[in-house]
């Protein structure tokens, strides 16, 4: 069940990670029940009101950088699947491993994080957590990049597709890539996210390139509750200077298609962002997500 709560902007779940993170927000003004008139936050309650009522559980975030304020929607702690929103994490170590010394890049190995970040190949990410050090990677994405909430699957190996987090995780995930990474680094993650295939044009990218967006997105089928059902996730940013970092995640229920996942998730950003909606974006082919 989809739990709806009041349009605010508030306090982000602890974000060490950030250096402005100790700074005092400020909630939405409430007149007569109804948030203030700003055009911004009109559309965060039409965006609202596009997720309601949607079947199993969605969370979303957005953080505008610039005043340090939140917007949630949903339930945000609430754990799913990853599927492939992880291999940000997993490319971003591998950048900072390389540039410690720690490990040499390869020409393959270069060419592996590319069709990780543009198409979201799946054998290229297994090659790089396999490079990285596979599950002794973990714990440097909970306590550095504040990923609190990732866990493996019960029941399943120690993979990187079989790990659960919450949209608050990888929003703490994207801010470590948005004010911690080397400068370099950061610039070189930024532009790849911002030229994704099409087969990643939806979640974050529904902002509309007048934002100049930039997504890794995660999308899978799924059993949880002896079940099979999807999974549809964007982390990502958007606006001049990557102004507003978004984190959403859609645990479909079973019966629910791909299409429905994307769409959803898309036309609630769309909307945050002053889009059309229905929001056009790409379907991926559900054949990728099995």
């Amino acid at each position: 069940m989809l739990r709806r709560t009041m349009i605010k902007l508030g306090v982000l779940l602890p974000l060490a990670t950030t250096a402005c993170a100790a700074q005092t927000e400020q909630p939405l003004t409430i007149v007569s029940g109804k948030p203030s008139a700003s055009p911004r936050a009109l559309r965060y309650a039409e965006a609202a009101g596009v997720l309601a009522g949607r079947p199993g559980t969605m969370g979303i975030i957005v953080w505008d950088r610039q005043s340090n304020t939140f917007w949630r929607e949903g339930d945000t702690a609430h754990p799913t699947w990853t599927a492939s929103t992880v291999k940000l994490a997993i490319v971003t170590s591998l950048l900072e491993q390389a540039r410690t010394h720690k490990i040499t890049l390869s020409g393959a190995d270069h060419q592996d994080v590319a069709a990780v970040l543009d198409v979201s190949d799946d054998n290229a990410a297994t090659r790089l957590w396999n490079k990285c050090g596979k599950d002794k990677l973990v714990p440097r994405f909970r306590q550095a990049y504040g990923m609190t909430g990732l866990t493996f699957v019960d029941g399943f190996p120690r993979f990187w597709g079989h790990m659960k987090c919450t949209a608050e995780d990888l929003m703490r995930l994207m801010a470590y890539v948005l004010e911690k990474v080397n400068p370099q680094d950061r610039e070189f993650l930024l532009d790849r996210m911002r030229h994704v295939g099409a087969i990643q044009q939806w979640g974050a990218w529904a902002a509309g390139p007048s934002q100049q967006p930039g997504v890794k997105n995660g999308w899978s089928i799924e059993p949880d509750g002896g079940q099979k059902h999807w999974v549809a996730n964007t982390v990502g940013f958007a606006g001049p200077g990557a102004r507003y970092a978004i984190a959403a995640m859609y645990d479909l229920p079973a019966g629910k298609t791909i299409d429905d996942g994307v769409h959803a998730v898309s036309d609630v950003i769309a909307t945050i962002f002053g889009q059309v909606v229905p929001a056009k974006v790409t379907v991926p082919d559900p054949s990728t997500g099995l």
